[in-house]
């Protein structure tokens, strides 16, 4: 179909020459990073020294050093996000930063600034067809309200694999297209060779049509961004043409069961916070988070090439999660990368249950670790990018850190339970004995920093939210401080769940274990088989752990039921959560409620709009109604191509009769796909089927068909 792909011939050329940045602002980033830097490592100094005179042995033995150390790397990484939050919170109760790309610009002078042609690019992989389009026709219509819609094109990049999705995603591109005019402005492509996951599917668009537009902005396939947001992130690269990328920070919507809900509150009340000091560290060195982003073309196609990594087992082969590197890159080339808070209804959603998030984890967690070959490696990374590998890397690498911590504090008092006081501990040098020492206030206070550390950036937020007087988009202010404290209490419950999941991931991602890249479930809730069986190894250990820390003392069993309960409880937490009912029953009692439940805009109005762009037939597949419908037949025939060889058409006809004596069971997925690939099969198999016996099976399917019609 010739509105399927876009003419390839080349319509914007590169850029020559690097421009100039129009802030100087590196200056600033050095003195708060610097500032930062010199909060964290002066906090957490003062916290292991207070560490180091709490245990028995003040560090004297190996066991304790290590506890030290680890100690160490963990209150600096909660310290890092605990600081990132003050820098929000001091932005946003002054007129926030001048140096941002918005507030370096008035609305009027963005207003007058010209559009340049730019591609809306969604890549899929066996994406729930109808949601992930309705989405995408969404974005459409609002940026058809904001009367700039022939500077933007649309790509539905697909690399699905079971022809029962890509064939239902072909047939809805084309009634999409229908719909809505857009005729040469969406266009739909499927790569028949799935190489390099999401980033070889943009890799693969940009090749052949990526010279078309001057800027590409890329959706996932939950992703929705407002016309107006769209427009004015065009602007805003238009008038910085030193920035490669501007990452907008998405809010969670459409949350409907009660983790997803608590997800999305916690996202929409806490973020502002994090995301406005984060921008604020990062400035020009910020990081891509693959997607609600606008690209540069031209410095992306020049920059971001992303080789196979050239070291040993996970270090060796493609790049999985390729967005961080995507920024480093094009900053070593001397473009700047820049998030901006202040640009509103930016929006994806989260996995509905713990399960799916883990799931989704587990993908990551192995991308993230392969950054640490590019953190130590690469040549020319910035620091600041540096820093955000590593900052990835902690975000899982975090988890068998708090393990082994755990491990050793158990060691620790396993050693003074059950063997004689040492005196003379190893390491120790002198002719007196040493003492061991407890200062359990020291410890006290010791705890309560660290979760002074962990939650008081939550209730920050909350003085944020009361500055700004938008409680009441929270369903009020007590509401909406009951809804922290349920989501305090729900994240104690599931962080040492994420910890021994995390934990299990980084030690199979280190051993460089397979993974299968698959789309990710948006709407099944969690059954107690499947909880039981994926939490029965964590309900065990810590039912193991706080039993064996009775049996050494009643204070360490005390301290280990933190860790230990909500372990116990994983499996019926995971289903609780789960539950889409217990979700709304909240939302009805005005609990864990966001803006936009309360005020949602056009663009979210319109993702509601139950109109199926293509409607399915009862008891039919999507392959069923691609042979028999006569329209869809000649649509899908368009796609495809004619034979190539002799001996390609004797197994396609050998395939066909198959398929017309056994029905399409009889066949595996690549044997279908072949047939739909295949212009004269389809139609071969179209015209049989129309002949078939009524007792045969396409007979039957046939008097489905007319039952409904």
């Amino acid at each position: 179909m010739s509105e399927a792909v876009p003419n390839a011939v080349p319509d914007i050329a590169p850029t020559p020459e690097l421009p100039e940045s129009t802030v100087s602002w590196r200056g600033v980033a050095f003195f708060r990073r610097m500032l930062l830097i010199t909060f964290v490592l002066g906090q957490t100094a003062v916290a292991s020294y207070y560490l180091l005179w709490i245990l028995p042995y003040h560090g004297g033995t190996l066991v304790e050093i290590g506890l030290i150390a680890l100690f160490a790397l963990l209150y600096a990484w909660i310290a890092v996000g605990f600081w990132t939050a003050v820098f929000g919170l001091v932005l946003r109760l002054g007129r926030g930063d001048r140096y941002s790309l918005l507030n370096r610009h008035s609305a009027d002078q963005l207003d007058q600034t010209p559009l340049a042609r730019t591609a809306v690019v969604m890549p899929i992989y066996h994406e729930p067809v109808q949601r992930t389009l309705r989405g995408l026709r969404a974005v459409y219509r609002d940026i058809e309200r904001t009367g700039n819609i022939e500077h933007f094109e649309f790509y539905i990049l697909s690399d699905s694999r079971d022809p029962n999705v890509w064939l239902e995603e072909q047939a809805a591109w084309k009634a999409m297209c229908d719909e809505l005019g857009a005729k040469g402005r969406l266009f739909y492509r499927r790569r028949t060779v799935n190489l390099n996951y999401k980033s070889g599917n943009v890799a693969d668009f940009l090749r052949r049509w990526g010279r078309r537009a001057k800027y590409m902005i890329v959706l996932d396939a939950d992703s929705l961004l407002s016309g107006n947001t769209l427009v004015r992130m065009v602007q805003l690269m238009e008038r910085e043409p030193r920035t490669g990328i501007l990452q907008t920070n998405p809010t969670l919507i459409n949350g409907q069961s009660m983790f997803a809900r608590l997800q999305q509150f916690a996202n929409r009340v806490y973020s502002p916070l994090f995301s406005t000091g984060l921008a604020a560290v990062q400035m020009g060195d910020a990081a891509f988070w693959g997607h609600n982003a606008i690209i540069r073309t031209d410095a992306f196609m020049a920059h971001c090439g992303l080789r196979k990594l050239p070291g040993f087992g996970l270090f060796k082969g493609p790049i999985m999660s390729h967005d961080f590197v995507e920024a480093a890159y094009i900053g070593r080339a001397g473009y700047e990368v820049w998030l901006e808070p202040g640009l509103g209804e930016s929006y994806e959603e989260s996995p509905p249950t713990i399960s799916d998030e883990l799931t989704r984890d587990e993908r990551w967690s192995k991308g993230n670790l392969q950054h640490l070959w590019i953190m130590l490696f690469g040549k020319k990374i910035r620091f600041a990018h540096r820093m955000a590998f590593l900052n990835g890397i902690m975000a899982y690498l975090a988890s068998p850190l708090w393990f082994a911590f755990l491990a050793l504090t158990t060691v620790e008092a396993a050693q003074m339970a059950l063997t004689p006081i040492d005196y003379f501990p190893e390491g120790h040098q002198g002719l007196f004995p040493r003492w061991p020492e407890w200062r359990p206030l020291w410890a006290v206070g010791l705890a309560l920093s660290t979760f002074a550390l962990l939650f008081l950036p939550k209730f920050m937020a909350i003085f944020d939210v009361l500055v700004n007087k938008t409680s009441a988009k929270f369903g009020g202010f007590f509401k909406m401080l009951i809804s922290v404290f349920l989501e305090i209490l729900v994240s104690m419950l599931l962080a040492p769940i994420r910890m021994l999941a995390h934990s299990r991931y980084v030690l199979g991602a280190l051993l460089n274990f397979s993974l299968s890249w698959a789309g990710q479930n948006r709407t099944e809730e969690t059954t107690w088989k499947d909880a039981f069986v994926s939490q029965l190894p964590g309900m065990i250990a810590g039912l193991a752990w706080s039993g064996f820390a009775w049996s050494l003392d009643m204070m360490f069993f005390l301290w280990s039921l933190p860790v230990a309960i909500p372990l116990v409880l994983a499996a019926p937490t995971s289903v609780l959560l789960s539950r889409v009912r217990v979700g709304q029953a909240l939302r009805r009692h005005g609990m864990l409620l966001i803006p936009e439940e309360i005020a949602p805009s056009k663009l979210l109005n319109d993702t509601e709009d139950e109109r199926k762009l293509l409607p399915r037939l009862k008891g039919l597949t999507r392959f069923e109604e691609a042979i028999i419908s006569p329209g869809l037949n000649k649509m899908h025939q368009s796609f495809a191509r004619p034979h190539r060889a002799t001996l390609r058409q004797e197994i396609l006809l050998r395939l066909c009769k198959t398929c017309l004596r056994d029905g399409p069971d009889a066949l595996t997925r690549s044997e279908l796909s072949h047939i739909c690939r295949d212009r004269e099969a389809l139609s071969w198999l179209h015209r049989a089927v129309w002949r078939a016996e009524p007792e045969s099976y396409w007979g039957r399917r046939l008097t489905l068909v007319s039952n409904q019609t």
